[in-house]
C-alpha cells in the first residue's frame, strides 16, 4: 500500500503510538525500503523474477499476520472494502512488484530507483483527470521538473535506443511507476470502511496466492542452490524489506502529517542508490545526480504545495 496519502476509515484505528514512534517507523519503512533494491537485485542472481517475488510475498505474508494477530488486529476486510484491496493487491503488490523485478534484470539499480519512484509524476495529473483535483501552479511546476529529470535520464544523445534489453528494462519500471499510481488514485477516491492498515495483510495474501500460480506455472518449482547468502537475502528482503515496511510505513501514515510522510518516503530512493554504490559498486552517473535532484525536487514541490493550501 502507498502511504503518500492518509485515507480516512470509518472505523477507529486503536490507540495512536507517540510521535517519536511514529517518525521512528517512516525512518525504519525508509531505510528498509530502500536498502532492499541492491539486496532484491542480488536475489536475482539466483531466482528468477517471478519466482524471487512470489517467494518474497509468501513470507512476508506470514509475518504480516503474525505482527495482526499479535496486536489483536486480525480482522476479515469489509464487503465494500474489497475493491481498493484488489486494486492495493493486484497493481501494487502483485503488478508492481513482479515489473521491478525484470527491470531490475537490464537497468542498473540506481537507474531503476528513479524510474520506479517517478510514481507521484503521474498521480498529479490523474488526480486532476479521474478525480477532479485542482492542478495548482506549484503542482504542474513539480510535474514539469520531474519530467524534465526523467527526459535527462532518456537523453538521445546519452541512452542506447537501439538496445532492446534497455528498452525492456527502462520500460517495464515505467509501466511499474503507472500501475503504483493507479493503485494511489484508487486509494484517494475510495471511502474506506476498516482501517487501511488492517487490510495489508489480506492485500498481501491475496498477491502471494496470484504470483505463486504465476511463478509455478512460468518458472515451475525453484530449482537453485539454497545458499547460506540466498536465504538471508530473502529473509531480509521479505521481512524487514517487504513486511517491517509495509507496516511501519502505514503506521508513520496514520499518526504523522500526510506531506511530511510524503517527504520521508523520499529518502528511500537516496538510500537505495547510495547502498547500491557502496554494496554492488554501481556508482551514479553525473546524469542520475541531475534526473534525481530535478525528480526528487519535483516531486517535493508538488507534495508541500497541497499541504500549504490545506492550513489556509
Amino acid at each position: 500500500m502507498s502511504v503518500t496519502d492518509r485515507p480516512t476509515a470509518d472505523v477507529g484505528a486503536g490507540p495512536l503510538p507517540s510521535r517519536s514512534a511514529a517518525f521512528l517507523a517512516l525512518a525504519a519503512a525508509v531505510s528498509a525500503w530502500g536498502v532492499g533494491w541492491p539486496v532484491n537485485r542480488a536475489i536475482l542472481y539466483h531466482l528468477p523474477p517471478l519466482s524471487t517475488v512470489a517467494l518474497r510475498s509468501l513470507i512476508a505474508s506470514a509475518a504480516l499476520f503474525a505482527i495482526a494477530a499479535s496486536r489483536r488486529r486480525l480482522v476479515l476486510p469489509d464487503r465494500r472494502d474489497l475493491p481498493v484491496v484488489l486494486s492495493i493487491s493486484l497493481l501494487h503488490m502483485t503488478g508492481y512488484a513482479v515489473l521491478v523485478s525484470v527491470g531490475l534484470l537490464f537497468v542498473p539499480v540506481g537507474r531503476s530507483i528513479v524510474l520506479a519512484y517517478t510514481m507521484p509524476l503521474w498521480i498529479t495529473p490523474g488526480a486532476a483527470l479521474f478525480l477532479g483535483e485542482r492542478l495548482t501552479v506549484p503542482r504542474a511546476i513539480g510535474v514539469v521538473l520531474g519530467l524534465s529529470g526523467l527526459a535527462l535520464m532518456f537523453n538521445p544523445l546519452a541512452f542506447d535506443w537501439h538496445d532492446k534489453t534497455a528498452l525492456v528494462g527502462n520500460g517495464t519500471l515505467l509501466l511499474a511507476a503507472f500501475l503504483w499510481a493507479a493503485s494511489i488514485l484508487h486509494i484517494r477516491a475510495h471511502r474506506w470502511r476498516a482501517a487501511p492498515l488492517d487490510l495489508i495483510p489480506w492485500e498481501m495474501a491475496l498477491a502471494t496466492l496470484v504470483l505463486s500460480v504465476m511463478a509455478l506455472t512460468v518458472d515451475g518449482w525453484p530449482t537453485t542452490e539454497w545458499t547460506p547468502n540466498l536465504v538471508w537475502l530473502l529473509l531480509y528482503s521479505a521481512l524487514p524489506g517487504t513486511a517491517l515496511a509495509f507496516w511501519a510505513a502505514a503506521v508513520a501514515a496514520q499518526n504523522l502529517p500526510a506531506v511530511t510522510t510524503s517527504l520521508g518516503l523520499l529518502a528511500a530512493p537516496v538510500i537505495g542508490i547510495v547502498t547500491s554504490a557502496v554494496t554492488l559498486g554501481e556508482a551514479p552517473t553525473l546524469t542520475l545526480v541531475l534526473a534525481v535532484v530535478l525528480i526528487i525536487g519535483g516531486i517535493a514541490i508538488g507534495t508541500i504545495s497541497p499541504a500549504r493550501a490545506e492550513l489556509k
